[in-house]
């Protein structure tokens, strides 16, 4: 969430930082609300001043048993103009905090502009595409003929868009979620195992909603909701509280399960498990100081490729352009996984700083130096989703009998060098 006075006081830089996102982002009515905001509070505070001064002045002419029925009567009436004042102020500012809810961060200077995803920058690549000297398949397909993936039972089971690993598949996935959670844990994060169901409030600190809801999976007999990612819970850990400065950044690593309606990805990627209802993820958390969370972004993008480096994946990563970035995004980084199925790099992890945006809505704050309290900055990536690192091994170390090659830093975790019939 934007600071409100930020906004009334640069009102024409905002939306001109806003507009470099595309779309319609209309500020006047926040204005306006600022505006009424204001003359309440003014109105309100005015009123009670005279209804104080009145009160002294009636207990004085009780004291002195005077007549004070007139005072009284227009303190009453104060009284019942000042409530009305403060009703009005409540509705104002739930209109106005309703209202910063729903509009999104703004880019950081360096963010490229661009209407849409033919706007991002690559930065770098990693390894190149793998060559095969015969047609290689398709991860779906691989995994029918193993025996490792099951849609169809999936599909009775649940539905469209959800999959049944088995066997060697199992273990696969579960060996790529302790890989990650391993090597970050020696990077410096701290293991976070959150539950899977959050509350309203968490959600909307990290700004899934109320935006977004209709992507998200509600518990409705009790209004929590699955997480769509351990940013969410992770984040909200530390919601509320006041952190040492001395403690920064603080890293977490967190695996979940994540659940996600994908309400406006209708057609898309509905083979395979590039877009699941149903997926594992493992993420990346920081806050940092906002003199550092610049660096701190660089870091975490390089501990969520350094993932793709140890299997031998190719990789590729990508700045995203202002069209292209999330909500609570000030800047985003794709890394991006070579899909021989699709002929080309497929994102794997967002890696985003969002600034104080997502501390302002969740009030998590530092001590400084002077001993002023100032919002921290949070930053999360995917490190990495784990159902499409399995789609890209499967594709990226096939072979020509059909057997997949389990890359060398799984195979501790797996007790086997190769995935076959």
């Amino acid at each position: 969430m934007l600071d409100l006075r930020y906004v009334c006081d640069n009102l024409k830089a905002v939306q001109k930082g806003l507009n470099r996102r595309g779309g319609s982002f209309d500020l006047s009515e926040i204005a306006a609300l600022a505006g009424r905001r204001r003359e309440l509070l003014t109105l309100s505070e005015k009123l009670k001043a005279e209804r104080n001064a009145a009160s002294e002045k009636i207990a004085a002419l009780k004291k002195e048993r005077k007549d004070a029925d007139a005072l009284i009567g227009e303190m009453k009436d104060k009284g019942a103009k000042i409530k009305e004042y403060d009703e009005e102020l409540t509705g104002v500012e739930a209109s106005l905090k309703d209202q910063l809810l729903r509009i999104p961060n703004i880019p950081h200077k360096s963010v490229p502009n661009g209407a849409d995803s033919s706007g991002n920058k690559e930065v770098r690549r990693i390894g190149e595409p793998p060559q095969f000297d015969f047609a290689p398949k398709a991860h779906w397909d691989l995994g029918e003929s193993l025996n490792i993936l099951d849609w169809p039972r999936a599909a009775k089971i649940s539905g469209a868009r959800f999959t049944v690993y088995r066997g060697l598949g199992a273990r696969l996935e579960r060996a790529i979620m302790n890989f990650m959670l391993d090597t970050h844990s020696k990077s410096g994060y701290t293991e976070i195992f959150p539950p899977f169901m959050v509350n309203r409030e968490s959600m909307t600190g990290t700004g899934q909603l109320p935006k977004f809801e209709e992507d998200a999976f509600r518990v409705e007999n009790n209004g929590y909701f699955l997480v769509p990612t351990a940013e969410v819970p992770v984040t909200n850990l530390h919601r509320d509280e006041i952190l040492n400065a001395a403690d920064l950044p603080i890293k977490y690593c967190a695996y979940t399960a994540c659940f996600r309606a994908e309400a406006g990805s209708a057609g898309r990627d509905t083979r395979g498990l590039i877009r699941q209802h149903q997926f594992n993820k493992v993420e990346l958390v920081k806050f940092a100081h906002p003199d550092t969370s610049y660096k701190e972004l660089e870091s975490l993008t390089k501990n969520a490729e350094s993932i793709l480096k140890k299997l031998g994946l190719p990789c590729r990563t990508v700045a995203l352009c202002t069209g292209d970035m999330g909500f609570s995004s000030a800047k985003t980084y794709d890394i991006e996984v070579w899909m021989p199925s699709y002929n080309r790099y497929v994102e794997i992890s967002s890696c985003s700083n969002f600034e104080d945006f997502q501390a302002r809505r969740m009030n998590i704050k530092f001590k400084d130096a002077d001993g002023k309290n100032r919002l921290v900055h949070t930053l999360n990536g995917s490190g990495l989703a784990v159902g499409r690192t399995t789609a890209a091994i499967l594709e990226n170390f096939q072979n020509a009998d059909g057997s997949v090659t389990v890359p060398a830093a799984l195979r501790r975790y797996m007790g086997t060098d190769k995935i076959e019939n």
